[in-house]
Formats: structure tokens, C-alpha cells, sequence
């Protein structure tokens, strides 16, 4: 177990003692105290759920102060505290067991895995304990949190909570505390009124939004986390199903053409004049019972934050139609920012036209959300809207064409072949969830629906006018809010591309930004026991939208990366993919990857077309397919894909960056297309695929509130390989995205392939391979053609970005 903590703000002893006694941990006179009744009253305070001093005590008692004293025993047959006494106690609060955990003779042993104060005296005076205990309070225990949490989740601040004399929010280490009802929380519906007209009805779109805040906000105004969820109203499962796809077709031959994006997409914003207001009120109309909600969200309710959820154009109870990552719906993203922002107007229910401001709001907006939901939170900070102050996005698409194309291929995100941008509009436009409402608007929509899936060309696959509409990273010059980009690097459905691309794109841009890389697919982290990414965000958020001037842009780090080799285990980068790595060459030769360049010229071929019954039972099971496809051994695709490798490794490689590829290569027919996946080979254990739980409903999102699952990434899993990064290309767009030309049959082309970007830790005795391919299975089309490869090998080679050793 490591507890790796990065958000821990340095403060000088006398501002512990000032938060100290703002939290009332302590009060002035116990400093007077002598050194065991200060620290009896410092047991004491640890113990919020025992209301007597007796059954305080009782449970000091549980704890052990020595390998023969318990602390109640101790505290009353000693005058002094030492330091292995005070550790001790320290441990165990933060629940590690004695003899298990840690030697009660030997406490310290314990450091690599916690953090513990420094001590300049084997005796420890009030000042020291004062100095130890504000430590423990901010350090994380054994389910996640930290000890103020724990101690929060116990009604430490409930007295806080119900005295109205006491001035919100309370910052402790630079942090927002849980000190706001959660009992009493205000649940409200109002309806913004955003300037677009999806569904040309001639007014312009109403937006639902839910918001839950704070009844301290009807005195005090609060920042918002608003997260934009077009699956907020519910999806349409089965009607996103028959839409889906077939990809068991041909790869066919595109015309030639210098700029695939020379065509520009017919406009039509004619946007109505807005409503007239009826009337001005600060009561809504409308609540809600339980509804779409994201715990790290959930989290901050406690600390004086509101939330709201908007479910987007073209859902239930909202106007418009669904447009699947357009300006249409970054436009709708931004307006609900614009009512937070006051800048906007927004209405107690869809026919009344009484007007409901946003007026508990301090102006100050962050976004949140993974996927769809941080995708358009990346959308909105790139149009600069006032208000938003920061954006945390995670598993966010910055390009829906790197979401379901690759250079000139129709490719699925991971785990979804078939799916594409139209499906994802019918699956999300949960209007249809209301019968009266849809009958009026359903001829409208299948007429977007058909026009959207006639503009997203699945025939070429080629990036169009389009696609270029829905490129948020064009617009990257106008961001204006801090970003924290949060993205796992084994994310096969949100490829990294995404997040690499943005990241290098906004690196000298004048904000703050952080980014965040773990080794999971597409999850969130907020429940991970070995990184405190909570108690990050609360550094970020009350710098962000409280204003508090605690150096969240100094303290938290640049670029954090959970490394794979090794369990539990963050480093700290100044940069990601940063252009002055150096890089390693492999050559190729049979089977072989390596440094060496004096390799004789050689040609290997492999053929796509797998025999029938092979090819439909592979294409039914992927995970199957991608072992077999590895697997140099297995005979059922032998000769259908080349296999390289490189010896084992004598010291370790991390590569950190985009792995690119130089093939030269040539296809027996005018058309063709390349996969490459990069393995580490070796039979070893490695980090489960997703995170474990730990322990169900044990990390506690406030005081008799929330809770969350603990979870994290075990080196558990025995495996022969991991799968490092991957790429694909058509051969038609080999010198260029935007340029497709001409395949001659057996003619060679040199073909530079980027694949996705990475940071991997290659430990000492795995061997690094690559394995070129043609259809892949999961994610490009499946014509089973007969299609026969040839590679020049003298001619190709494997350029591979790495930290300096």
C-alpha cells in the first residue's frame, strides 16, 4: 500500500495553529496545557461520534501506545510523549493495524508508504504535537481520505454544520471543508434559454437544467460544477442498436483529391428573437427526485458548492435536436455558463416566461465529467464564455474524428464497432422518451438523423467539412479557463490521441494547466486509494472559484502518471510527449526488432483474407482475436500478420511520447489499409485491466451523505503481454490526412504511421514488438478480402520517443 499525496499545502507553524483552531481542534488555553493532557484532548477531538468524555476514552483505549500499554493506560501512568508513542497512535488512526501494518517498536519503517512528520526531539512538546496532528489531518488513511475526512464523515463539523454564526466556507490546508447541510440541500429545475433553434420551431431552444445547491447559498453565494450530460434524461438503447452499423463490408477505393475538406457544410442559424419576459422570480417552479449525478461532484455539495446538470439539445424536456459534437451543441454548453454567469435568461417552466436567475451563484463556474460529458466541457472552454474559470475533463474527445475516424479509416471506438456519430445522436436523443413531444418533432428528426448520417461519410472515411466542424482544437487560442485534462492511457475508446493532441496544443497557452495520465481505460479516479485526485480537485476548485490564494498552480504537479510497472506508484513530470525527448530506432529484419542498421534486404508478406469460419468466429470475439493476434504461436493466424521483436531488455525503456512507425510497403490490389500495435512481450504480472474494489461503500462523501467504493490497480494479473499503443491508416492517405491518392497494385509506398501517444515503463526482460497487420477485429471494417501485403524491411524501421535514462 502506498499513499502518494500530492495536494498537501506547506504552511508555517502558525498557520497550522490559526487552522487548528479554526476547525476547533484545538482552542488557545490547551496550549498551556502540559504535553499527555494535550494530547488526551487532542485523542479526544479525534473521536467526534463519542458525546462523553467516558466513551471517548473508551475508545483511546482501543488503540495501542506500546507493545504492552494501551493509550488510555499509557496516557495515565506517563508524563512525557515520545515520538514512537505519538507515531504509533498516528498509524492507527489512519486505520494501518499494529504488527500487520507496522512494528509498535519500530514505527517508522512505515514512512516510504505514509506521509509522517518530522520531529527534531525524541520528547515531543505541544508545539511538536500540534505541528504532528495537523499532519495527520491532512494525510490519507487506509480508505482513501484523509483523517479530516474520516473524521468529517463521523460529525466532526456538525456543530459547524448547525451554527449559523459560523462564517463559510472553512479553508483547511488550502481546501474547502465539508461544513454545509447535505440534509438540506435545495433541488430545482429551471429552463435556460439558449440562442439556437435546433428544431427550427421558431423559438429559440429551451434547456433543462437540475440544479442542487446548498441552503446556505440563499445567503451567501456559492460557485457552480456544472457538468453537461446529454445521457442525463436517459438513451435509447435499443433504437441506438438497429442504427448501428454493419462493418463486416469491403474496403473500397476513394477518387483522389488534393483536400478532402474543400466542401463546407450548408448553415442554416437563423436564431428567433428570445421570448418576452412575463414576469421575475427567485422561487422555481420545479424539483427532482433522484437523478444522473458523478460522486466527485456529489463530494463538494458538502463544501459549498452547487451543482448542475443540463442535459444538452434534443433530450427530455429540453428543445432541439441532437447533433453529436457540433457548434449547435457547444453553443447550448456554453448558455447554461452564460445564466450562472448572469448573463442569460432562464425560466421557471416551458410556457409561463417567468424569469429565474442564477442568483445564489458567485459567478464562478468550473466543468466536470468524463467522456460525452467532459467532451463538451473541453468544447465550451474553447470559446473563452465569461464565467468558466476551469475545466476538468476527463476521458475527454477533443476530436470527434479521432473518436470514430484515423487517417482515412472508419474506425470504432474500442468495445463499439459500428457505432458512429449518427448512432450516437439517436441514442441520445431522448426526447423520444415523451411520446406527445416527439409525434410533433419526428419527421424533423429523421430528417437531421439521415442528413448526419449521409455528411459523416462512412464510405471514405475521409476527414470532411464535417468532421472539421466538430475539431475542437482549432479553437484552442480562445481558451481562457484553466484546465485539469485527467486520461487513461489505455483508453481504447477515447484514444490518448485526444488528450495528447490537446495537451501539446494548449502547452504555451497563458493558463494553468494540469494533466493527469492513469492506466485504466475509460473510468474515473476519484475513488483510487493510492493517489489523493479528490483532494487535488478541492486544491484546484477553491483556488478556482473561491479565490483563495493557495498555490494549487505551484503545488500540484505539471504532469502526473500512474506508472504500469509498478503498483500504486505516481511520477511527476514537468511534461508529456515534450518534443525534446530523445528517441530510439529499431530495424527490422525477420521476426526481430533491433538498434543494429546492417540488416540485408528482405521482403515478408502476409495475406488478410482468414478463412471463413475463422474470420465470423473472430469477428464475434475480439478479446479471442487480439490474444491470437499476438501470439506468434497460434497457427489459425499464421501468415496473417508479421510479428517483431526485440531481445530482452537489459535495463529499462519508458517510453514516453508517440511511437511512429516508417514501412515501406505494397498491396497486391488498389486499395489497402495498415494496423500496428506496439506489445510488451513477456510473461510477468501486471496491473489489473480496471480497478478493484477494495471495499464497497467505504469512502464517505460527507456526514451521514454519499458514500463511494474504494478502488485501485493490483499487480495481479499474470499475462504474456500488454498491449502498449496501436494505430491504423488507409493507404490512400499515406501522404496526408487531408490528401487521399491513388494505390497502384505491388507498387511500394513509404507510409510514416504515428501511433497513439503513450508513457510506458518497459521493465528489464520484457522484449519490446510490434506486430503490422491489416483488418483489425475491433475497430476497422471487416471485408475479409483478399487482400496479400508485401513489407520492404531493409526500408522500415520504429522510431520510439523515451525519457533520458
Amino acid at each position: 500500500m502506498k499513499l502518494n499525496q500530492f495536494a498537501i499545502m506547506p504552511v508555517t507553524p502558525e498557520q497550522e495553529r490559526i487552522e487548528m483552531e479554526q476547525i476547533q481542534m484545538i482552542h488557545e488555553r490547551d496550549l498551556a496545557l502540559p504535553p499527555v493532557p494535550f494530547f488526551h484532548q487532542l485523542l479526544i477531538n479525534s473521536f467526534p461520534e463519542a458525546r462523553t468524555l467516558n466513551s471517548g476514552e473508551e475508545r483511546i483505549a482501543g488503540l495501542m501506545a506500546t507493545p504492552e500499554q494501551n493509550a488510555l493506560v499509557y496516557l495515565r501512568t506517563h508524563d512525557t510523549i515520545s515520538q514512537q508513542v505519538f507515531f504509533n497512535l498516528y498509524l492507527q488512526l489512519l486505520g494501518f493495524s499494529p504488527e500487520r501494518d507496522f512494528s509498535l517498536n519500530e514505527p517508522l519503517a512505515i514512512t516510504p508508504t505514509v506521509n509522517l512528520p518530522a520531529f527534531t526531539s525524541s520528547e515531543l512538546n505541544n508545539n511538536d504535537m500540534l505541528h504532528g496532528w495537523y499532519q495527520l489531518l491532512v494525510t490519507h488513511n487506509t480508505t482513501g481520505q484523509t483523517f479530516l475526512d474520516d473524521l468529517t464523515s463521523r460529525g466532526y463539523f456538525l456543530a459547524m454544520v448547525n451554527n449559523a454564526t459560523v462564517k463559510k466556507p472553512i479553508i483547511f490546508n488550502g481546501k474547502a471543508q465539508a461544513v454545509y447541510d447535505t440534509t438540506q440541500l435545495i433541488r430545482e429545475v429551471v429552463y435556460v434559454e439558449s440562442a439556437q433553434d435546433t428544431d427550427h420551431d421558431g423559438q429559440r431552444d429551451l434547456l433543462k437544467v437540475e440544479i442542487t445547491r446548498p441552503l446556505e447559498s440563499n445567503s451567501h453565494p456559492v460557485p457552480t460544477l456544472y457538468t453537461a450530460s446529454p445521457y442525463n434524461q436517459g438513451t435509447n438503447d435499443e433504437a441506438g442498436e438497429a442504427l448501428t452499423h454493419d462493418v463486416t463490408i469491403p474496403l473500397t477505393e476513394k477518387p483522389a483529391v488534393n483536400n478532402t475538406v474543400a466542401d463546407t457544410l450548408p448553415t442554416n442559424r437563423v436564431v428567433p428573437a428570445p421570448r418576452k419576459v412575463a414576469g421575475l422570480t427567485q422561487t422555481a417552479e420545479e424539483t427532482m427526485g433522484n437523478s444522473f449525478d458523478y460522486s466527485l461532484n456529489d463530494y463538494f455539495l458538502a463544501r459549498g458548492f452547487a451543482v448542475a446538470y443540463a442535459s444538452e439539445i434534443g433530450t427530455k424536456d429540453s428543445d432541439g435536436l441532437r447533433t453529436t459534437g457540433d457548434v449547435e451543441e457547444t453553443i447550448a454548453a456554453t448558455a447554461v455558463i452564460e445564466w450562472l454567469d448572469g448573463k442569460r435568461t432562464a425560466f421557471t417552466n416551458r410556457t409561463d416566461n417567468v424569469e429565474i436567475k442564477a442568483w445564489w451563484s458567485n459567478h464562478h463556474i468550473a466543468m466536470t465529467g468524463r467522456s460525452y460529458l467532459g467532451t463538451l466541457a473541453t468544447a465550451a472552454a474553447t470559446t473563452g464564455v465569461d464565467g468558466l474559470k476551469t475545466v476538468i475533463s476527463e476521458a475527454a474527445i477533443s476530436s470527434w474524428y479521432d473518436y470514430y475516424r484515423e487517417n482515412g479509416l472508419v474506425i470504432a471506438p474500442g468495445g463499439f464497432p459500428g457505432e458512429d456519430a449518427d448512432v450516437l445522436a439517436e441514442e441520445t436523443f431522448s426526447r423520444e422518451k415523451q411520446p406527445g413531444d416527439y409525434h410533433r418533432i419526428k419527421a424533423k428528426w429523421q430528417n437531421a438523423l439521415n442528413q448526419m448520417t449521409l455528411d459523416q461519410d462512412r464510405t471514405t472515411g475521409n476527414y470532411n467539412a464535417f468532421w472539421d466542424a466538430r475539431n475542437y482544437r482549432k479553437d484552442v487560442a480562445n481558451i481562457k479557463a484553466d484546465m485539469l485534462l485527467v486520461h487513461g492511457l489505455n483508453d481504447w475508446n477515447v484514444k490518448p490521441k485526444n488528450v495528447g493532441k490537446l495537451w501539446q496544443a494548449i502547452r504555451d497557452l497563458p493558463i494553468a494547466k494540469k494533466l493527469i495520465l492513469h492506466q485504466g481505460p475509460h473510468v474515473y479516479i476519484n475513488n483510487l486509494r493510492s493517489v489523493d485526485f479528490t483532494d487535488m480537485v478541492n486544491l484546484w476548485l477553491t483556488h478556482e472559484l473561491y479565490d483563495v490564494d493557495n498555490h494549487a498552480e505551484t503545488i500540484l504537479p505539471n504532469v502526473l502518471i500512474q506508472d504500469n510497472a509498478h503498483a500504486e506508484t505516481w511520477r511527476v513530470q514537468e511534461d508529456w510527449l515534450a518534443p525534446e525527448n530523445p528517441e530510439t530506432t529499431f530495424h527490422f529484419s525477420p521476426d526481430t526488432l533491433s538498434e543494429a542498421n546492417d540488416l540485408q534486404p528482405v521482403q515478408l508478406g502476409f495475406s488478410d483474407q482468414l478463412p471463413t469460419k475463422i474470420f465470423h468466429y473472430y469477428a464475434k470475439h475480439w478479446d479471442q482475436w487480439q490474444t491470437a493476434l499476438v501470439d506468434d504461436s497460434n497457427a489459425m493466424l499464421a501468415g496473417h500478420r508479421l510479428i517483431f521483436k526485440t531481445a530482452k531488455r537489459a535495463e529499462p525503456l519508458i517510453i514516453d511520447g508517440h511511437p511512429n512507425v516508417h514501412v515501406r510497403v505494397a498491396v497486391n490490389q488498389n486499395i489497402g489499409l495498415l494496423s500496428l500495435q506496439l506489445i510488451d512481450y513477456g510473461r510477468f504480472k501486471r496491473l489489473t485491466t480496471s480497478p478493484v474494489t477494495l471495499a464497497g461503500q467505504t469512502m464517505d462523501l460527507g456526514y451521514h451523505f454519499k458514500k463511494e467504493s474504494l478502488r485501485e490497480f493490483e499487480l495481479t494479473r499474470l499475462s504474456n503481454y500488454q498491449l502498449i499503443s496501436k494505430a491504423h491508416i488507409n493507404l490512400q492517405n499515406r501522404d496526408g490526412l487531408t490528401t487521399t491518392k491513388t494505390v497502384s497494385p505491388n507498387v511500394f509506398y513509404d507510409v510514416d504511421i504515428q501511433l497513439q501517444p503513450t508513457h510506458y515503463n518497459l521493465l528489464p526482460g520484457h522484449q519490446l514488438g510490434l506486430i503490422i497487420y491489416a483488418t483489425d477485429m475491433e475497430m476497422t471494417v471487416r471485408g475479409n478480402q483478399p487482400l496479400f501485403y508485401t513489407v520492404d524491411l531493409k526500408a522500415t524501421n520504429l522510431q520510439v520517443p523515451h525519457l533520458r535514462h
